[in-house]
């Protein structure tokens, strides 16, 4: 991105160090950015080895360059270039106890199983799997994935059925453009919910109508009042109450689904932690043709991966698959075949065994730590997943105590941040990030900030 005139009266080197030192003072050259070296500027602008390597010498001794001995010459000032911003409700960027909900522990990542699933992705991959394949995703993986969610979730699922996609994010964006193209216009939703969920369903063109819930989940009569033309549910472990969809429920749901000819979009929320009995099977099982669901290993393994699925029905595969290829052309392959390799070996039903007995380790002590320190908090919902829902006594603001706790490097959820309509004042605590050792003294000094 430099040039330099040989008509010009100025010579070489002034032409190269003002081009060069314009970059650096423009933010075209970062701080702690590498240049090439001297043999290859030189090479590349045709000019002697001795111009640029003068030019480097001038501007490193006017601090715009670094030059080490047997290092390449970088920009200057990586020390004072700015900071990242802070995620939002981190108090000047340092959290002390991290209770965001929302993510699992990434230092549980199986990483020596995966780099040797990896490996073996690639030394047996076929050659035709590395050109544009099927946007659905990698037949190895749909296989593997039909199977697994069969056995540990109840899916009903065929390897034609299953569209491989990035996340569950752009799964429910899939879904909902598909949705929208049959009539839909508005889905109704849980309240409280995914506040970013609702918002990407608005996005694709989706109006999110709020739904109750109560201790049984979905309140579907209130469905039934709400004209919504679809719905979204989360009914293993609902987000954020981590209520259960009770059996009744679920008939009245499928019933309503039924009678409308239209669909309901299950997220399968964290659904494989359940820590005081087996995991519920999925809704899916239980009527595949008007199920579509979604699920992902952001919460197993890592969000990092962005690996999720959609199980759909007859009516939508075609739509969907059309829609994953339109969007991107496939969900990168060698992680597909790694995750394939993972499920078939068996070793992604370990990491779920061994990061289970964590969580439920770390839940056990977040609910004693609140017995302990906050006393009049009641918590919520079933012992699953990555978080619990913590009532506050009434005439607090939650939003207020969310700001509070962040000046003193606590990291929590506000419920009323997740809610459409009004409710009582309540936090949601994840534990997949925090230590096992510090979730005692995170509730004390949440305790006090209640206070």
């Amino acid at each position: 991105m430099v040039a330099v005139e040989r008509g010009s009266a100025v010579p070489l080197r002034a032409q190269l160090e003002r081009r060069l030192r314009e970059a650096v003072r423009a933010g075209r050259l970062v701080p702690g950015s590498p240049l090439p070296s001297t043999r290859a500027l030189a090479r590349e602008l045709g000019v002697a080895r001795g111009v640029v390597t003068e030019a480097y010498t001038q501007l490193a001794a006017e601090g715009y360059l670094v030059a080490r001995q047997g290092a390449p010459t970088r920009v200057a000032g990586l020390a004072s270039a700015p900071a990242p911003a802070a995620p939002a409700g981190e108090a000047g960027g340092r959290v002390r106890f991290d209770f965001r909900p929302g993510a699992p522990d990434v230092s549980l990542f199986p990483r020596r199983a995966w780099s040797t699933a990896l490996r073996q992705a690639l030394l047996e991959a076929p050659d035709a799997r590395l050109e544009y394949g099927d946007p659905a995703g990698a037949p190895e993986l749909r296989r593997a994935l039909a199977a697994y969610l069969g056995r540990v979730r109840g899916v009903a699922a065929t390897p034609e059925a299953i569209v491989v996609t990035s996340g569950v994010a752009q799964g429910l964006a899939l879904a909902a453009t598909a949705l929208r193209a049959l009539g839909a216009r508005r889905i109704g939703v849980e309240d409280p919910g995914s506040g970013p969920i609702h918002a990407q369903l608005a996005l694709n063109g989706l109006e999110p109508v709020p739904v109750a819930v109560d201790a049984d989940g979905l309140d579907v009569g209130a469905l039934d009042r709400s004209a919504a033309h679809a719905v979204l549910t989360t009914p293993a472990h609902q987000f954020p109450t981590g209520v259960v969809l009770a059996p009744g429920r679920r008939a009245e749901l499928l019933e309503w689904a039924a009678a409308r000819d239209t669909f309901v979009l299950e997220d399968d929320y964290d659904a494989e932690y359940r820590y005081d009995r087996p995991p519920v099977g999925a809704l899916q099982g239980l009527d595949p043709e008007r199920v579509l669901y979604a699920g992902s290993v952001s919460k197993t393994l890592a969000p990092g991966l962005r690996i999720g699925w959609l199980v759909t029905p007859e009516r939508l595969a075609g739509p969907i698959r059309e829609r994953k290829g339109a969007a991107d052309r496939g969900t990168p392959v060698l992680e597909q075949l790694g995750l394939a390799i993972m499920i078939e070996r068996g070793e992604l039903d370990r990491h779920v065994r061994r990061s289970r007995l964590v969580y439920r380790r770390r839940r056990d002590a977040l609910i004693a730590a609140l017995a302990r320190h906050l006393p009049a908090a009641r918590p919520q919902g079933a012992a699953a997943g990555l978080h619990v829902v913590v009532h506050l006594p009434d005439g607090l603001d939650d939003r207020a105590v969310a700001a509070a706790a962040a000046a003193r490097g606590l990291a929590v959820a506000a419920l009323s941040d997740h809610r459409i309509g009004p409710a009582g004042p309540a936090l949601i605590l994840g534990y997949g990030r925090i230590a096992d050792a510090a979730i005692d003294a995170g509730i004390r000094e949440l305790a006090a900030v209640a206070r």
